[in-house]
């Protein structure tokens, strides 16, 4: 679920979301708030006061578009951060451009090194595919696993699949 900056500052809202869940009988680690690092620069001190008063409370937080703000070192270090998402912007070109690759892989081997998750957004060729397994990302995405489905184009989908779970 995506958070905006007013989502990050709002306790009221935040505190909607704990009890929506807490009704519906859905425990917090099953959704995931995707956050970008554009939002965290609005108010830092407020976000991360929010943050881990969620994580407290059993949330797991992903910094969506990684490496296209600020990218500071800080947020990997002081948010209560589960997940980075690398930007498309460095995927696109993954296999053809040298700085892209540079990047990655740093952003890779930092994630590493903070026991961090990484998603790679816009995986759209089988070459870029390859580098990032070969490279340890966890999760990818984009048109090359799949356009956007419908839940029946979706049910169809998982049970043909030919990358796995």
């Amino acid at each position: 679920m995506n958070l905006s900056t007013q989502d990050i500052q709002n306790k009221v809202l935040l505190g909607k979301l704990v009890s929506l869940l807490t009704q519906e009988g859905l425990s917090p680690e099953a959704l995931e708030l995707e956050i970008t690092e554009s939002d965290l620069v609005a108010d830092a001190s407020l976000a991360i006061e929010n943050l881990n008063e969620l994580t407290a409370r059993g949330f797991h937080f992903a910094i969506d578009d990684f490496g296209t703000g600020y990218s500071s070192l800080a947020y990997l270090k002081n948010l209560p951060v589960k997940t980075i998402k690398i930007d498309k912007s460095f995927i696109l070109s993954l296999a053809s451009d040298e700085n892209d690759q540079q990047i990655v892989h740093t952003v890779l081997s930092l994630a590493n090194v903070f026991n961090l998750k990484v998603v790679a957004e816009g995986v759209e060729d089988v070459a870029s595919l390859e580098i990032l397994k070969d490279w340890g990302c966890d999760i990818v995405q984009g048109y090359y696993i799949s356009r956007p489905l419908s839940r029946s184009d979706l049910e169809d989908w998982l049970q043909n699949t030919p990358f796995g779970e």
